[in-house]
């Protein structure tokens, strides 16, 4: 589905690129891990919260259940009373279970590392799959969610609102080795300055080449 009409004058993609590897020289995950099963709970568990939040739960809930089928064994009530600071935790806990068991009957206890295996796992779509992909196994892959979507259609390189298309007209705009790097640093952006409900483009040094800027 299409979003708002193109802009006639979307901005420059090398010196998008370039302003932001400056400005976010440092660009990660923000969700803390040490293993791919770690960041993909932690990436399930983000949806309708923060990371800051998340980051908060996970050090016991991997202690606890530090393995898939630790997971897949989980008492439900034990695993909603940690998760119960993010919300939905009913639902989360019951995720999680079944992610667990998903892991531990069809892949060994292990997270695969290909993208057709992650999002035939309950709860795991591309955006999930890519976070993955790309921070715990080193693959390219772009990851579409709401401030990646949103800055893009802002610097005019979409006019899509649909994750899957606008995923593949920047995969046609960035060479695969930029991919996973151009999503921290724009998700940094849109976190710090470009945030959705009131961009701060007074003070953005991006502010002279995005054509969304109002200044």
């Amino acid at each position: 589905m299409a979003g708002a009409p193109p802009t006639e004058n979307p901005a420059p993609t090398a010196d998008v690129a370039a302003e932001l590897a400056r400005l976010y020289p440092d660009a990660h995950c923000e969700l803390d891990f040490d293993s791919p099963l770690q960041l993909l709970v932690a990436t399930v568990l983000s949806a309708q919260t923060t990371d800051v939040r998340v980051n908060q739960v996970t050090p016991e809930l991997f202690e606890r259940y530090p393995s898939a089928r630790a997971m897949a064994e989980a008492d439900q009530d034990d695993l909603e009373a940690i998760l119960r600071p993010l919300g939905f935790f009913r639902s989360k806990a019951t995720a999680l279970i079944g992610l667990g068991r998903a892991l531990t009957e069809q892949h060994h206890g292990e997270v695969p590392g290909d993208l057709a295996s992650l999002v035939a796992l309950p709860g795991v779509g591309r955006k999930t799959a890519n976070v993955v992909l790309g921070n715990a196994f080193g693959v390219p892959g772009i990851t579409v969610d709401t401030h990646v979507g949103r800055l893009a259609r802002r610097f005019g390189w979409t006019a899509n609102v649909d994750p899957v298309r606008v995923e593949r007209e920047l995969g046609e705009l960035f060479p695969p080795e930029d991919w996973v790097v151009l999503c921290h640093r724009l998700i940094f952006h849109g976190r710090r300055i470009c945030v959705a409900r009131r961009p701060a483009c007074g003070e953005c040094p991006l502010a002279g080449i995005c054509p969304s800027a109002e200044v």
